[in-house]
């Protein structure tokens, strides 16, 4: 079977009753880990959950196999849920289906695979197997998500507001969801009791858990806060977000520099500099601190020089997909040391 990203809700209910290996895959990361997600909850009984990474399987592809076809450790179902870069699971697959006894669901979320990967070949034919591919949303798509995502949670949600999460979401619908879930504890909303959502509650909400999205990341690396560099790394990973996703909000941000840098002149003042762009809605309120100290860090040459490395990174991360993730970690911890030593000097 196969499904992308339009008719996946009505595939998927016929899938889940049939289907015991799904493949997801396409440049929509956040979608591909959204729909595995929905997968699991449909699931009669998708009781204890197994991680495999596509490296592992690539090591030892009868692995999944005996993991699929053993017994949970408490004596109930169980769900295997795999992360791998583009055909690092195929082997693994290939012996999965060689065997006898059927397995439990196998949920395999592929970066940098599509459809016409040689995994996807191995099983969009099989009516036991469901390939899903996703492509990248546009904010109105998103944008309606989010209000889905709303109304599931008790929150009565306009327009403006949804695009305001979805943007500040860089379209990725797991943050978005991680934002909208905030916004419905800090209300106190459920589908029985539900609340009006607006802006003031979002700017509260965003106060507070400044920790969450890209902006974290970004503030840590650009700001030279080494030691929260680890921490930031591993939460990117267990979300899962996409390491061109995750460069291109650095590149923005770097982009804002340049434009206030330039403002600034060679003398200027940067704390009057932010409170000017703040006052006219240029910056977010909540941005003006970290942007002021990555001002006063990044400017003239070793912006021009920040700015290059932010363009080599992107074309590594393009030509080499597979090692994305670890190529930017590496990157990111070697601007993170630039930055730690300018603040020293």
């Amino acid at each position: 079977m196969k499904a992308t990203q339009k008719d996946f809700a009505t595939v998927a209910q016929k899938a889940v009753g049939k289907a015991r290996i799904f493949f997801f895959c396409g440049p929509d990361e956040a979608g591909t880990h959204d729909a595995a997600a929905r997968i699991v909850s449909m699931l009669a009984e998708p009781g204890e959950r197994i991680e495999l990474s596509g490296a592992d399987l690539r090591r030892d592809p009868v692995r999944l196999g005996d993991e699929a076809r053993s017994n949970s450790l408490f004596g109930g179902a169980r769900h295997i849920y795999v992360r791998a870069q583009g055909d690092e699971a195929h082997d693994a697959v290939e012996v999965l289906l060689s065997g006898d006894v059927e397995p439990c669901p196998v949920m395999i979320v592929a970066n940098g695979a599509t459809d016409k990967s040689r995994t996807a070949k191995l099983l969009a034919s099989r009516d036991d197997a469901l390939v899903a591919m996703f492509y990248p949303p546009d904010l109105r798509s998103v944008t309606d998500s989010v209000r889905g995502m709303a109304n599931a949670a008790g929150l009565k949600m306009g327009g403006d507001l949804a695009e305001r999460i979805a943007r500040g979401a860089a379209l990725d619908t797991r943050l978005a969801q991680s934002e909208v879930t905030k916004l419905a504890l800090y209300l106190d909303a459920a589908p029985e009791s539900p609340r009006t959502a607006d802006a003031a509650a979002l700017d509260a909400i965003g106060a507070r858990t400044e920790e969450d999205g890209f902006a974290s990341l970004v503030n840590v690396v650009l700001s030279g806060e080494a030691r929260r560099l680890p921490q930031e790394l591993h939460r990117m990973r267990e979300l899962g977000l996409n390491p061109v996703g995750v460069l291109l909000a650095f590149e923005r941000r770097a982009a804002q520099l340049a434009q206030l840098a330039a403002k600034l002149g060679p003398r200027g003042d940067v704390t009057a500099l932010i409170e000017s762009e703040a006052a006219a809605r240029r910056i977010f309120w909540k941005d003006k601190r970290d942007i002021g100290e990555q001002l006063r860090r990044w400017r003239g040459r070793r912006l021009e020089r920040l700015v290059d490395k932010l363009v080599q990174l992107h074309r590594a991360l393009l030509t080499n997909s597979q090692q994305a993730e670890l190529l930017l970690a590496q990157g990111l911890a070697e601007i993170t040391r630039v930055a730690a030593a300018r603040s020293q000097s």
